[in-house]
């Protein structure tokens, strides 16, 4: 399985040094992908986890304050890059015309882009949730070749789910990754929102499920460990 970490906005420099040092004793068959925060990718020095960004600009190279292009991270021997997370789509107001335009400078550059995609419990509510799916992920992947679109990894996180503790029903999940094999039926994908080490054995028993987009317990290296164990 895959098992993605991110970290969000979290760890200083001396802080994410020692988090590394605890990660890198880590023994899993599983393939570990680790997205820090941007100014922490430089310290990247372990063997046992691929790398991820958590973001990438719209923009090549340029006059672009602020902003970390696909180049860059290449540079820096990133593999993977997370695109369309909610919290930068309702935060930034990142778009998902934004976020085929980020996948496509990701591909350009030989980076895996990890898309997110996920409805809100608004959404869910009003039983407008599909659609939402649909529309992200069809903007997404506009323009791409069909080996392009194959590169990509989808990460399905219900926004009510992050950092909440509130997990759908495996039925619920389970009618989500269907919609998106439809319409992706050769991509990987990962569940996340709350997975965690207590609710894995239920989790697990979702053949769709690919791998999972870890948030909160990514920052616990002896719970993820633990997590890692049971899937």
């Amino acid at each position: 399985m895959i098992v993605a970490l991110n970290n969000k906005s979290n760890f200083t420099k001396e802080e994410f040094i020692k988090y590394l040092d605890e990660l890198s004793t880590i023994e899993t068959k599983h393939k570990i992908i680790l997205c820090p925060t941007s100014v922490n990718i430089a310290l990247f020095d372990i063997d046992n986890v691929s790398l991820g960004a958590q973001n990438v600009s719209n923009n090549l190279a340029g006059a672009h304050t602020g902003e970390v292009n696909a180049d860059q991270l290449e540079s820096f021997k990133v593999k993977y890059c997370l695109v369309g997370h909610s919290e930068r789509r309702e935060e930034q107001h990142i778009t998902s015309k934004d976020t085929n335009k980020k996948i496509k400078q990701l591909l350009d550059n030989h980076i895996t882009p990890i898309l997110c995609v996920g409805e809100t419990k608004e959404q869910r509510v009003h039983k407008n949730y599909r659609a939402v799916i649909r529309e992200e992920l069809l903007t997404a992947i506009k323009d791409l070749e069909e080996e392009e679109i194959k590169r990509i990894i989808i990460a399905y996180e219900p926004i009510y789910s992050i950092g909440t503790g509130i997990v759908p029903t495996n039925d619920e999940i389970i009618e989500v990754l269907n919609i998106i094999k439809k319409i992706l039926p050769d991509n990987k994908i990962l569940y996340g929102g709350s997975a965690n080490e207590d609710n894995i054995d239920t989790l697990k028993e979702i053949k769709e499920i690919d791998g999972f987009l870890l948030g909160g317990l990514s920052l616990e290296v002896e719970k993820l460990k633990l997590f890692l164990e049971k899937i």
